[in-house]
């Protein structure tokens, strides 16, 4: 009983690797319009792994490397090759691929910043560096309005070719940037303590009902400017 108490964060960890694996296969497939909701139901599940982990006192050294392994591939690989799908269809089955590898180097940072995060002391009610989940609900927001039925202004600017080769710059160097970022992990659910966490999570709720999934492109950039300005409070504060 203690052991599968102590595993029931692990399923949910493998449920957003599977998840994450899925979306890829359906990316390739003809399917893309599938992976938005895909990515959602694998946050979940990686919120879920923490969530549970804290609730049942199931934390585990195993259950750590894990949870960085599993978003690796669904918040690490997964962006990348989505960020590589949009520039080959821009420029081509026939083009050559090395103008839509450049996608990959999200890839890559992500696998700089998840194990960074597994050797950093400071990062554990927060984060140093933009967290692989929102690269990859930004990069989710390029794919949405790739899918959306009626293209306008809006996704001719941001699936512009060189639009895409900047997003994947910023994002990469974000991930592994000395950035503290605020960490939406509830140690307790009363509104003291967490009012950025509630406000910040409903907030990106209604925009996503309102406006979809292309609603990331805006979330994320606000999750970043948020916790530059908490970040210059606290150091005013200290000061």
């Amino acid at each position: 009983v203690i052991n599968m108490r102590k595993n029931i964060p692990n399923l949910f960890t493998l449920c957003n690797l599977l998840l994450g694996c899925i979306a890829v296969v359906f990316l390739f497939n003809g399917y893309e319009q599938w992976v938005p909701w895909l990515v959602f139901f694998a946050l979940v599940a990686d919120f879920a792994d923490g969530f549970f982990a804290r609730l049942l006192n199931a934390h585990s050294p195993i259950g750590g490397q894990l949870d960085s392994l599993a978003d690796m591939v669904t918040f690490g690989f997964l962006p990348g090759a989505i960020l590589f799908f949009l520039l080959q269809r821009h420029f081509g089955y026939g083009t050559i691929i090395w103008v839509s590898l450049p996608g990959f180097l999200l890839t890559l940072l992500s696998a700089v910043r998840l194990a960074n995060f597994n050797i950093d002391e400071r990062q554990t009610m927060g984060f140093i560096g933009l967290p692989t989940p929102s690269a990859c609900a930004f990069v989710i927001g390029l794919l949405a309005l790739y899918n959306a039925p009626q293209k306008g202004y809006l996704a001719y600017y941001f699936l512009h070719p060189a639009a895409i080769y900047a997003s994947t710059v910023i994002l990469s160097i974000l991930l592994v940037a000395e950035l503290p970022m605020f960490s939406n992990k509830f140690t307790h659910f009363n509104w003291q303590g967490n009012e950025l966490r509630y406000s910040f999570g409903f907030i990106s709720l209604a925009a996503v009902i309102v406006l979809g999934f292309a609603a990331t492109l805006a979330i994320i950039p606000i999750y970043i400017i948020l916790s530059m300005y908490m970040h210059w409070q606290n150091t005013i504060k200290k000061t």
